[in-house]
């Protein structure tokens, strides 16, 4: 009852402050107070994509919401794998992952139309069924069949989005401490200092927020932290996370993919009841703890994530 009261505050000044910023914003500059601001930050979203160390090709794909950004990667003739970033992390998070997940893998990793980074948003907020719109006509038009998919964070609870959706396209699915997927965030209290950099930023609070989310933010590339920093500071307030419920429990049960769920042992969004709602009621599930990592788990134990990742996703 306390967890669901200090989450219940934390949801009403996320309400107001997002409430604020929308009476003065346009619909074309969702994410961006001004044009100046979107060149810094998309020039740090540069810089932190050459992190990818290995080929790829940028695409812009229109859609009925806006533009979609889309990096690919990967072997032409590798099973196709969409990958979803965390909040506010774009497409370039994935940069300690993607030679490994690339090797045998044609790359798709999509920017999520309401968050600071390449995509632009061009019609209002999306629902929960936009968001469904939204991806399925990027499938649709790369001609994706029978795909992999992987999301983090809040990628994780828009990749069960999908998958609930009858019929879809997707193969198999990994969750990374999926995001409000199988329960209410686990420790409010000390996710608070990520709310606090979204409305107030400042180096010393990004500094408090890696700390809660990483168990070795030392790790974390300083070119990718600067974009990181400046999607905070410069993005309006991300109220789209209001929208993000736990699933029910039938709506678990209807995914008969194979299903791979990993959380760190130092989560603060998830712990180990999250595994236990997903082995009850997903009916194909493989979950795992990483030992010694946070939220940003895939920066804590990259080595550790991607032999676990690669080992179920190339199971025959």
């Amino acid at each position: 009852m306390i967890m669901l009261k200090h989450y219940s505050r934390l949801l009403i000044i996320l309400f107001l402050a997002s409430s604020c910023a929308s009476k003065k914003e346009k619909f074309e500059d969702y994410v961006f107070k001004t044009r100046s601001e979107e060149v810094k930050y998309q020039t740090a979203y540069d810089k932190a994509l050459k992190l990818w160390n290995i080929p790829y090709t940028e695409e812009d794909i229109k859609t009925s919401f806006g533009t979609a950004h889309v990096v690919i990667a990967g072997p032409k003739n590798g099973k196709d794998l969409v990958l979803l970033h965390g909040m506010d992390a774009s497409s370039t998070m994935w940069y300690p992952n993607i030679k490994a997940l690339s090797k045998n893998h044609r790359i798709y990793a999509i920017d999520f139309i309401m968050e600071p980074n390449k995509s632009n948003l061009t019609a209002k907020p999306l629902s929960s069924d936009d968001i469904i719109v939204y991806y399925n006509e990027i499938f649709n038009h790369y001609k994706l069949k029978k795909f992999d998919i992987i999301g983090a964070s809040r990628g994780g609870w828009i990749a069960t989005l999908l998958a609930i959706q009858k019929p879809n396209s997707i193969d198999k699915i990994v969750l990374l401490s999926p995001a409000q997927t199988f329960k209410f965030i686990d420790k409010v209290g000390k996710t608070s200092s990520a709310l606090m950099l979204k409305l107030f930023p400042s180096e010393k609070k990004f500094a408090k927020t890696l700390n809660t989310f990483s168990t070795h933010p030392e790790n974390i590339s300083r070119i990718y932290q600067r974009q990181f920093y400046l999607a905070n500071k410069y993005a309006k307030s991300n109220s789209s996370m209001l929208k993000m419920t736990p699933f029910s429990n039938k709506e678990l049960e209807s995914i008969q993919n194979p299903v791979l769920v990993l959380i760190g042992d130092k989560d603060v969004i998830n712990s180990e009841e999250s595994l236990e709602r997903a082995n009850k009621y997903l009916v194909n599930s493989k979950t795992k703890t990483i030992k010694d990592a946070g939220h940003f788990l895939t920066i804590d134990q990259p080595m550790v994530v991607n032999d676990a990742v690669i080992n179920f996703l190339e199971k025959k």
